[in-house]
C-alpha cells in the first residue's frame, strides 16, 4: 500500500502530462490559415452533388474543349463534360483514398508501436526486421503488384500503399511510444495492479494521440501522391469516374492540342492538397515539440 501512495503523484503527473498534449487548440496563425484550406477542400468534396452544376460524367460532343463561359466555368474537357463539376466530384475519390490509406496504416501501425514498446525483447526485434523487408518495396511499386493480381480500381492501390505505409507509422510511433513507456507514471500504474491494456488504451495511446494525428496529416500528402500515380497510369478508378490523376491523364491529349486546362487545373489542385498538407503536418508536428520538449 505505502507503494502505491508513494507512486500516486507519479500518476498524477501522467494526467498533467496528457493535459499539456491535447492543448493543441491554440493554432498560430499559419496553422489557422492551413487548417482552413483543409477543411474547406473536404468540405468542396463533400459538397460537391450540391455544388456542382453539371453531372460530371454526362458528354457533350457539341461542347467539346471550350474555353471557360458562363455556361460552364472551367471550360471542357475533350468530351464535353463540365471541368467544375469533375473537379469537385475528382476531389472526393482524390481525397477518400489517401484518408483511407492514412487511416488503415495508422491503425495497425500504432498497435504495432504499442505492443513492440510494452513488451520488448524478441518481439520488438522481429516486428523492427519485418519492418525493414517493407521498407525496402516502393508504395507504388506494391500497389502496381496489387493492381496486377487484383484488377484495376480503388480497393487493390489503396490496401497496397496502407500496407507500404505502415511500417513507417510504426516506426515513428514505436519511437516515441518506448520513450513515454520508460515515464514514472506507467511505472505507478503497474504498481497500482492496472492492466497493460488499460494502461495502453487509458493513458500512453491518448498521451500519443497528437503526435500520432501530426505524423497522418503529414503523410496523408504523400498517400495522396502515391494513389494520383497510380490513376494517371490507369491503375485506379477507370473512367469516367472522375479523379485528380485519371484527369491529368485524360488531359494529355488536350494539352498537346493547345487547351492545357484539365491537366492543369486537376495537378493544381493535387499540388495545393498536397502542400496544404505538408505544412499542416509539419507545424503540428513542431506544435508537439513545443508542448513536449523532451
Amino acid at each position: 500500500m505505502s507503494n502505491v501512495s508513494q507512486t500516486a503523484p507519479a500518476a498524477k503527473l501522467g494526467t498533467r502530462q496528457l493535459s499539456l498534449r491535447i492543448r493543441m487548440g491554440r493554432l498560430t496563425p499559419s496553422a489557422t490559415a492551413l487548417t482552413a484550406l483543409a477543411t474547406l477542400l473536404v468540405a468542396l468534396a463533400v459538397l460537391a452533388p450540391v455544388l456542382a452544376t453539371h453531372q460530371p460524367n454526362t458528354v457533350d460532343m457539341a461542347a467539346a474543349s471550350q474555353d471557360p463561359s458562363a455556361g460552364h466555368w472551367l471550360g471542357t474537357d475533350a468530351l464535353g463534360r463540365d471541368l467544375y463539376s469533375r473537379l469537385l466530384y475528382g476531389a472526393r475519390v482524390s481525397l477518400l483514398g489517401p484518408a483511407l490509406i492514412i487511416t488503415g496504416a495508422t491503425a495497425g501501425g500504432v498497435a504495432l508501436a504499442l505492443l513492440c514498446a510494452w513488451r520488448g525483447g524478441w518481439l520488438d526485434r522481429v516486428v523492427s526486421r519485418i519492418n525493414d523487408v517493407l521498407f525496402a518495396f516502393p508504395g507504388l511499386l506494391l500497389a502496381v503488384l496489387a493492381v496486377a493480381v487484383f484488377g484495376p480500381g480503388l480497393t487493390a492501390p489503396v490496401v497496397a500503399l496502407a500496407i507500404a505505409y505502415l511500417p513507417y507509422m510504426a516506426r515513428i510511433v514505436r519511437g516515441v511510444a518506448v520513450r513515454e513507456r520508460r515515464l514514472p507514471y506507467v511505472a505507478a500504474l503497474e504498481a497500482a495492479g492496472m492492466s497493460a491494456w488499460r494502461i495502453n488504451l487509458r493513458h500512453l495511446l491518448p498521451n500519443l494521440t497528437p503526435f500520432i494525428v501530426a505524423q497522418a496529416t503529414a503523410a496523408f500528402g504523400s498517400a495522396l501522391i502515391d494513389l494520383a500515380a497510380v490513376s494517371f497510369l490507369g491503375l485506379g478508378v477507370q473512367p469516367p469516374t472522375a479523379d485528380w490523376g485519371l484527369m491529368v491523364s485524360e488531359g494529355q491529349s488536350s494539352l498537346l492540342a493547345g487547351a492545357p486546362g484539365q491537366s492543369l487545373m486537376a495537378g493544381g489542385l493535387i499540388v495545393l492538397t498536397v502542400v496544404v498538407f505538408n505544412l499542416l503536418g509539419d507545424t503540428m508536428i513542431a506544435r508537439t515539440h513545443q508542448e513536449d520538449p523532451r
